[in-house]
């Protein structure tokens, strides 16, 4: 029986799908996906799985046992999976290609997350509103939004947070800590979302690409703006006249005109301008 592996020979047939399978028992694992039906229950929590490895992996959690250890450092894992992805760490393995960019990775979950930055991908739908996440971790998230849950609470004040990395932004706040440094200059940052734009400043990158033209962006948020100027829409009305603009940024420059604000101060004189460019131009 065990020749099947050598001559690629698959005769146990799913009768739901295409699939086939060298051996009957893993057949049996398969069909279990179209039954949804789960046999091996833990007897820690109320999680069941449709093989024994796969329950046998899941105890590793409530043990603490970690089998799989590191030969160069020492870190050890609950499965061999995981091992194999931490040892390119060592080894600066990574691949995994994007096919739109130069960019590779050490997992083909990450390939799969970053591929949809390209394609515009959104696989993760709410189920309360039309919104919907690249990333089902952002839907998650989100949904606490609708059932109004913040389970983080700041030791430092009474603020709560949706999620544990708003959490850690906000505390920087009170500790003015800055733990993302940039290794190219003497900037640092508070938030690693903000750090990872910058980077794109050294680096180049601009993986926000516009489909209709040939401009690309730095942010996605640069990128929605620049796409209005092909679509034509002008969602920021001024409420003092009939002016609209593409973004929040310009509406707030063109309301200097109605309330009469001169922020940009000339350091060597009493002038002062509504906009930016016009002290540029007096210099």
């Amino acid at each position: 029986m065990d020749m099947r592996t050598h001559t690629g020979e698959k005769p146990f047939q799913c009768s739901q799908c295409d699939k086939a399978f060298t051996f009957k028992s893993n057949l049996i694992n398969h069909i279990r996906i179209h039954t949804g039906e789960k046999p091996f229950q833990c007897s820690q929590c109320d999680k069941a799985f449709t093989t024994k490895s796969n329950l046998t992996k899941h105890m590793r959690i409530h043990t603490g046992e970690k089998p799989f250890q590191c030969s160069q450092c020492d870190k050890a894992f609950t499965n061999k999976n995981a091992l194999t992805y931490h040892m390119r760490i060592h080894t600066g393995e990574k691949p995994y290609y994007c096919s739109y960019c130069d960019k590779v990775f050490t997992q083909d979950s990450h390939l799969i997350r970053h591929l949809r930055i390209h394609t515009g991908e959104k696989p993760y739908q709410c189920s309360q509103c039309d919104k919907a996440f690249t990333l089902k971790n952002g839907l998650k998230i989100h949904m606490r939004i609708h059932v109004r849950q913040k389970p983080y609470p700041c030791s430092q004040c009474d603020k709560t947070f949706k999620d544990n990395n708003s959490l850690i932004q906000h505390i920087s706040i009170h500790t003015g800590k800055k733990p993302y440094q940039c290794s190219h200059c003497d900037k640092a940052f508070q938030h690693n979302s903000n750090f990872t734009i910058h980077m794109r400043i050294h680096t180049g990158e601009k993986p926000y690409q516009c489909s209709q033209c040939e401009k690309a962006f730095t942010k996605n948020n640069d990128l929605t703006v620049h796409m209005r100027i092909h679509t034509g829409e002008k969602p920021f009305e001024c409420s003092q006249c009939d002016k609209a603009f593409t973004s929040k940024n310009y509406l707030t420059k063109h309301m200097n005109i109605h309330t009469w604000e001169k922020p940009y101060k000339f350091s060597y004189c009493d002038k002062a301008f509504t906009l930016n460019k016009a002290l540029m131009k007096d210099i």
